[in-house]
């Protein structure tokens, strides 16, 4: 017998079959599939829409969406957010619900709910803040310390607010159940009035559009598992009139064309989040929805399905992590004597390029995966703390992160970082009873709670 391959551990997919086979009956795999989807549109969006090159001997950071404004119809598709969060309104609203039945207390459920999303962070941020350390030391100005690192934590502001929209679960839920659709009108109303006051030229109100229009959609993922947008023709209408809106608010009104923030354009779309983005989110949920059940079908393949479960297993990875290995492959570039930077953004040879710097990006992505992607899973249950302790460490979370996402780590403080910034996360995940010691990575194993 060969014991030396009974001791081997299993390969990644092995693992994800594995897991994958113990789906229970009552799930709903569009969901872990939207999910993956979403991210990985993102994923693709920021390498594509990004254009580093090298002019008269100089690095820049091109932008697609500025320098080839045709680019920014792109962003119709590949502004996937709001997906997100209507599979996040879902899932939670599955958890939750399960939570409910089986006795467990808000601090035991939303412990469970973060542990996935602050895992794989914490290591961003120290490889960052070690990066901008050493980069102090060495004599680089502290705006490129800021920019670089701004540039690869963009991804932060999701969790940020996410992380928000999960602590406000039990009342959210509770409103859906109380008023149904009533609880989406409520949002929806809000974030109208906030883009009245925006435009109005109460820019700082805008702010709050970060929770009102991603607290609608999330709200539509509740509707979603309540089953209440049931015929395929509903759903089909319901996007064709989110289609219709989106279009009569950027051509009909004072919105720009991308979903995603162009330098130029006086107003973003999505900072802060404008109507536009629960328009599309509208639009997103109906024509996705219309398609449900053949999709569903289509997910009990065995090699989808595992896939699907795969990539869940390590979804907050490789989202989190996917600028800082493009970074590095463009590092790597760079000391190469600017090797393939030398391409003018949007030209034939610069496209003709596209396909290998992906893979180059997917080879670094998942090299670093194979390090970090232990701790999404974390080591089991987090530590049993009080929920007031978690709702405090959270708030404390969010705020880093968002605070990091608009500046990065570079600043005039110890060792040229935003030292207080930076202690927020980690005192809050210690706080909330979130940061654990490190195990093997393993597959998320599909459960209908969650």
């Amino acid at each position: 017998m060969n014991t030396s391959s009974q001791s081997r551990p299993p390969s990644l997919w092995s693992a994800a079959a594995a897991a994958a086979a113990k789906t229970p009956e009552a799930r709903n795999r569009l969901v872990d599939f939207l999910r993956a989807v979403s991210i990985l549109a993102v994923i693709s969006g920021h390498w594509l829409l990004a254009a580093p090159y090298v002019a008269g001997g100089e690095l820049r950071i091109g932008n697609m969406l500025q320098t080839h404004p045709w680019t920014q119809w792109l962003t119709w598709g590949f502004q996937v957010m709001p997906i997100f969060f209507l599979v996040g309104g879902y899932a939670n609203a599955v958890s939750w619900q399960a939570a409910q039945r089986d006795g467990r207390s808000y601090a035991d459920w939303l412990g469970a709910r973060l542990q996935r999303l602050i895992g794989p962070l914490l290591p961003l941020l120290l490889v960052w803040a070690f990066l901008g350390a050493a980069g102090n030391q060495l004599g680089v100005p502290p705006e490129f310390v800021r920019a670089g690192s701004q540039a690869a934590l963009v991804p932060i502001w999701f969790l940020a607010v996410y992380m928000l929209v999960v602590l406000l679960v039990p009342l959210t839920y509770a409103a859906w159940q109380r008023l149904g659709f009533v609880s989406f009108a409520v949002l929806a109303a809000l974030a109208v009035l906030d883009d009245v006051l925006f435009f109005a030229g109460q820019k700082n109100a805008g702010w709050f559009n970060y929770l009102f229009i991603w607290l609608a959609v999330h709200q539509l993922g509740y509707a979603w598992f309540a089953e209440r947008i049931a015929s395929a023709r509903t759903r089909f209408a319901l996007g064709l009139a989110g289609l219709a809106l989106l279009v009569g608010l950027v051509f009909g009104g004072p919105y720009p064309l991308s979903m995603i923030s162009v330098a130029a354009d006086e107003v973003s779309n999505t900072l802060p989040p404008k109507l536009t983005l629960l328009a599309l989110g509208i639009a997103q949920t109906g024509i996705l929805l219309a398609v449900e059940q053949p999709l569903r079908r289509w997910l009990t393949r065995g090699r989808v399905w595992t896939t699907t479960v795969l990539l869940n297993g390590m979804i907050m990875t490789i989202y989190l992590w996917h600028l800082t290995a493009a970074a590095l492959v463009i590092a790597i570039a760079i000391m190469l004597g600017n090797l393939g930077l030398d391409r003018v953004p949007g030209s034939g040879a610069w496209w003709l390029a596209r396909p290998l710097w992906m893979l180059l990006y997917v080879a670094a992505l998942a090299l670093l995966t194979l390090f970090v992607a232990r701790y999404e899973r974390g080591s089991g249950a987090p530590r049993s703390v009080a929920a007031w302790r978690q709702v405090i460490g959270t708030l404390l979370v969010s705020l880093g992160l968002a605070i990091l996402a608009m500046s990065g780590v570079g600043g005039h403080g110890w060792l040229g970082l935003k030292a207080w910034v930076l202690l927020l996360p980690f005192g809050g995940a210690w706080l909330a009873g979130l940061i654990q010691a490190d195990v093997p990575w393993r597959p998320h194993e599909p459960r209908a709670d969650s």
